[in-house]
């Protein structure tokens, strides 16, 4: 009995010592990617040195595409002192984490243990939660706030108990801060699930938290900047990602599907071969938000692989239910295991597909057949060897995952990345270049760079 629970101790040391090493370790490894991570953190760095924590500011200029939470979290980070590839990412990381605690904790408290800890383990080594918990852009804050909104509020909609209605009303109120309407939207199918106590919600306490977490921002920045705030924020940039082509993400409805596979990679097995009790109320809320939340976002014209990961949690939530009370685990597992094969085979197109996109890059199909098929004999082995398969699974998903980074993070520092360029040049003016090397490059030079001009030769 001593030695179980020794061995039980030491599994669990060891599984937060591979989590803080995949969320915490090298965050600085690649420069900061994309059109939006350098103009996210540089309106952070610039809220820090104004202390201007109202109006957010992109090179002198008032910009409110998003709201305020993650500039906050940024700036916070630049006041104690952290660099700038550092500042924007540790705060992410560390909500990600706090997260995955706090997301452990209250399945086992709604559920038992072991849905806790399979939802978990999914969770924390799933491509999408993993790889937006390393970039410092708004969809891992909203997913946070809003995840934990939904869950506080399971034990209302499943028996009518209102103690956690005031949390869930401030976690609510924090996703509005990190993305405005997007998260009361997706909330919409917990309302409808426990309409018959819909009042509750009308009570002083979840009101207040709500208002206090959520309309203070909104209130004094629309009082500073008047009617150019809610136009730019509301009606271009929510409103106008349903039917407005002029924000450049179109896309067709259909782009959910494969992108939902990439997020939730390597588990995405389980979902087929497991099933939840669908008699019990708490699952099918879960199912109706993230069923409501996918079809709402396919509706949108404009989309980006981000905004499904509010999802994520509730879905694995659903995998972890049906893993505990399945019969069937035994394929799932072996086929989860078997798409790690795939790693090696993401390691030589992810750069590339960061930096020109999916449909630039070549897949080696013939190499990528092998590697499936080596894992999918380790997935075998597992699962017919050892009594702690599952337990087994998530931890080669983690060490697998963990290799890809710190393996792929200075390949994509090249890549898709402008601090190289800024650090061997220092540049002081913009070559025609794509926006995410122009964003990143004034954002290393902390000023907006002008273009180069060209001397026109006298005859």
């Amino acid at each position: 009995m001593t030695f179980r629970i020794s061995v039980r101790r030491l599994a669990l040391v060891a599984g937060i010592a591979l989590a803080g090493a995949l969320y915490l370790a090298d965050l600085t490894g690649m420069g900061l990617v994309g059109p939006d991570e350098p103009r996210y953190a540089a309106i952070g760095r610039a809220m820090a040195a104004s202390g201007d924590w109202v109006t957010p500011r992109l090179w002198g200029q008032p910009w409110f595409e998003k709201p305020v939470l993650l500039y906050w979290m940024t700036a916070s980070a630049f006041r104690l002192g952290m660099g700038p590839d550092l500042a924007p990412r540790l705060p992410v990381a560390l909500l990600s984490l706090t997260f995955l605690a706090f997301f452990w904790w209250r399945l086992r408290i709604e559920w038992d243990s072991r849905v806790a800890f399979c939802s978990t383990a999914m969770l924390a080594t799933s491509a999408g939660w993993l790889t937006y918990s390393h970039i410092a852009v708004t969809d891992l804050p909203l997913a946070v706030f809003f995840c934990a909104a939904v869950l506080l509020s399971i034990p209302w909609i499943a028996r009518q108990e209102r103690a956690g209605l005031t949390a869930a009303a401030a976690c609510l109120g924090l996703a509005a801060l990190a993305k405005g309407l997007v998260p009361l939207v997706l909330f919409l199918p917990v309302f409808a699930f426990g309409w018959r106590q819909l009042r509750d919600w009308l009570r002083p306490g979840p009101l207040v938290a709500f208002s206090i977490c959520a309309l203070p921002w909104y209130i004094l920045c629309l009082m500073r900047n008047g009617s150019d705030f809610p136009r730019v924020l509301f009606v271009e940039q929510t409103f106008g990602r349903f039917a407005s082509a002029a924000l450049q993400h179109a896309q067709p409805p259909w782009f959910y599907l494969p992108i939902s596979l990439l997020l939730l990679y390597p588990w995405f097995p389980m979902l087929v071969f497991t099933r939840p009790a669908w008699t019990d109320s708490r699952v099918r809320a879960l199912t109706g938000v993230v069923v409501f939340g996918f079809v709402f976002f396919s509706a949108m014209l404009n989309k980006l692989p981000g905004y499904l990961l509010p999802l994520l949690p509730l879905t694995f939530t659903l995998a972890g239910i049906g893993l505990a009370r399945s019969k069937r685990t035994v394929v799932a597992i072996v086929l989860s295991v078997s798409l790690l094969g795939l790693l090696p085979v993401a390691q030589n197109i992810v750069p590339g597909a960061l930096a020109h996109g999916l449909r630039t890059t070549t897949i080696d199909w013939p190499m990528a057949i092998v590697w499936l098929a080596a894992a999918a004999v380790v997935g075998a082995a597992i699962a017919f060897a050892s009594r702690q398969y599952f337990g087994t699974a998530a931890t080669l998903a983690g060490i697998g995952l963990l290799w890809l980074q710190v393996t792929t993070f200075p390949r994509l520092d090249t890549a898709a990345s402008a601090r190289p360029l800024w650090l061997a040049s220092h540049p002081e003016c913009a070559q025609p270049t794509p926006r995410n090397t122009l964003y990143g490059l004034s954002y290393y030079a902390e000023r907006q760079l002008p273009p180069c001009t060209v001397a026109t030769p006298v005859h």
